[in-house]
């Protein structure tokens, strides 16, 4: 299969909405309204197949040192092809060309994620900051369930 990962355009915007809001009925991620999306567009990454997209990521940018890889989601009949993988090694990959390397992310899948070489961390050594977010989720705060994990590149 021929997948094109590029930076996500501004026709993307419906799909990824609909993508990111089929995952968050299944309580899988955070959804997000439309008027969010289009105002974070840059922070997407889109996978492709021809014109279709089938998966996506975001890297959302905190501080001058803190990023977080947001809204990873593949369209089912495409999972476990390393599809995801790539994405996050995109969006890991753009943190450090803008000089930021510290990312976290909240996730369900720490396997996935220290595969790619995050470490598990306590959710309260994170800035305040980053809970904004989770006001939206019906979890919050008592049912929060999300592994807290951070990726720091070693600029030696």
């Amino acid at each position: 299969m021929n997948y094109i990962f590029e930076k996500a355009k501004i026709k993307d915007t419906k799909i990824i909405y609909e993508i990111l809001t089929y995952y968050g009925k299944k309580g899988l991620l955070l959804p997000r309204p439309l008027s969010e999306i289009y105002e974070f567009l840059r922070d997407f990454f889109v996978c492709r197949q021809g014109n279709e997209v089938i998966g996506i990521c975001a890297l959302h940018i905190f501080w001058e040192n803190l990023a977080e890889i947001r809204s990873l989601a593949v369209k089912e009949a495409y999972q476990h092809q390393g599809i995801g993988k790539h994405l996050v090694q995109a969006c890991l990959q753009e943190a450090v060309s803008l000089g930021i390397f510290r990312v976290f992310t909240l996730t369900y899948k720490p396997n996935f994620f220290s595969q790619l070489g995050f470490k598990k961390i306590e959710k309260e050594s994170l800035p305040h900051k980053i809970w904004a977010d989770c006001i939206r989720c019906p979890k919050y705060p008592d049912l929060c369930d999300e592994i807290s994990m951070i990726w720091e590149f070693k600029n030696e």
